[in-house]
């Protein structure tokens, strides 16, 4: 019996020298896994909530084709930003450099914001400025038509 009551003490011992290892104070969270990404990703269709494009397709696209003719140097689509290299127009003698941004989801004249520099930094026209944000204005417009979306 006494063997007994020795292994029944030691078991006790053991369970409370555990529980006193468990920390004893408030409980916290159990940390949420965070899903890896995987080369696989690349070919789902699942796009994060995050990932939002807030700016007008038509916009977007007429001024990626009235400005073709100048080298694209960046583009970001979430902050609606084309930044291009110095290019000559058909026709023109003066070579220009665009950055554009488009601020707003609307086919708006006030979503479309357009910098036009001379070769060197140097000061374009406004005139010149409001012809080519006129040009992808009514090419934006076109595209709207074209997709049935009026």
């Amino acid at each position: 019996m006494t063997r007994r009551a020795a292994r029944l003490t030691a078991a006790l011992l053991i369970a409370a020298g555990l529980a006193a290892c468990s920390g004893g104070g408030a409980s916290k969270p159990a940390a949420q896994p965070q899903r890896q990404s995987t080369l696989w990703d690349l070919f789902s269709n699942r796009r994060s909530p995050n990932d939002t494009v807030a700016v007008n397709k038509y916009l977007w696209n007429a001024s990626l084709e009235v400005l073709n003719f100048l080298p694209v140097q960046s583009i970001d689509p979430f902050t609606g930003v084309i930044v291009t290299g110095y290019g000559t127009p058909p026709g023109g003698g003066r070579s220009y450099r665009a950055t554009v941004q488009i601020t707003d989801p609307s086919l708006d004249a006030r979503a479309l914001k357009l910098s036009l520099q001379g070769a060197g930094g140097s000061a374009v026209a406004p005139d010149t400025v409001r012809a080519v944000e006129d040009a992808i204005l009514t090419r934006a417009r076109q595209l709207r038509v074209q997709d049935g979306k009026l």
